[in-house]
């Protein structure tokens, strides 16, 4: 009599009622430890090494290693030269082009405002890989001028955008960039050791702008200033011959050169236009 109390008692009383998400979990184990693997390189600067990998996961090393290799041979994952260290890859950039894209399109007023204030031409720069790579150009008007072409690639240690966008690195990610180009000698002023190129960027960081003086372009003359607020390794700069670009003009430009990147940082563009097509 009483187990039958008991019986009725538990039909009585409310029942979960089970949705179809609680039935079913959609989640994908190799799909989540890849999550992981990408959330742990996006969080780190230097790199992380595969004991970091498994433990973040639970896999074994050797698992742990295919889903790094796999990402590798993808291009999302890249190591450094000893082979130890994993960061992110390239094949993140093409996610970013139209990020790219509208930087470029923000920073175009700037690049023009500052070519017309100083005469001489205005660039917008990246790294890409070991070198910095022109993203846009604004060639000065007058029939004199230093300018490259928009791609066009250079190194970093004989370019004050390669110095401004560089100096912002760890020291040991830039000696990294530094073994993989080494130091070509373009001038007889280009920096020609890792050490000078250090301290070099140690004086960038503060002054707070970097300065070609004669070392890429035996006539020329750069001076730049990276663009901190962007998430992106970048940088704006102007240059012209160094006959007519002095180094008093250097000083003028930075300051100016300070405020437009403070501008673009501070302003970013906004959400919604990423990914319209218009």
């Amino acid at each position: 009599m009483g187990r039958r109390r008991k019986q009725e008692s538990e039909s009585l009383a409310p029942r979960k009622v089970e949705t179809a998400e609680d039935e079913r979990d959609y989640s994908v184990r190799a799909v989540e430890r890849v999550c992981l693997i990408l959330n742990l390189l996006q969080e780190s600067i230097d790199g992380i090494t595969l004991n970091e990998v498994a433990q973040t996961t639970g896999l074994p090393k050797s698992s742990a290693f295919r889903y790094l290799w796999t990402l590798e041979n993808h291009r999302y994952v890249e190591r450094d030269e000893d082979g130890t260290l994993f960061r992110l890859g390239l094949g993140f950039v093409g996610m970013q082009s139209r990020h790219l894209e509208i930087l470029r399109e923000r920073a175009r007023p700037s690049l023009e405002h500052l070519r017309d204030t100083f005469g001489e031409t205005a660039n917008l720069a990246l790294l890409d890989g070991s070198h910095i790579i022109y993203l846009d150009i604004v060639e000065s008007r007058r029939g004199v001028r230093l300018a490259a072409s928009r791609g066009h690639r250079e190194p970093l240690h004989c370019t004050a955008l390669g110095k401004a966008i560089a100096a912002q690195l760890p020291p040991d990610r830039v000696r990294e960039l530094l073994a993989e180009t080494g130091l070509p000698k373009r001038t007889a002023n280009t920096i020609g050791t890792v050490d000078a190129f250090l301290a070099e960027l140690t004086k960038v960081r503060r002054v707070g702008y970097a300065m070609d003086d004669r070392e890429n372009e035996a006539d020329g003359r750069c001076v730049a200033v990276p663009l901190l607020g962007t998430q992106l390794p970048a940088a704006i700069s102007l240059s012209g011959p160094s006959s007519r670009f002095t180094l008093q003009d250097i000083k003028k430009a930075a300051k100016t050169l300070l405020g437009a990147a403070a501008e673009l940082s501070t302003n970013p563009v906004p959400q919604q236009r990423i990914g319209s097509r218009g």
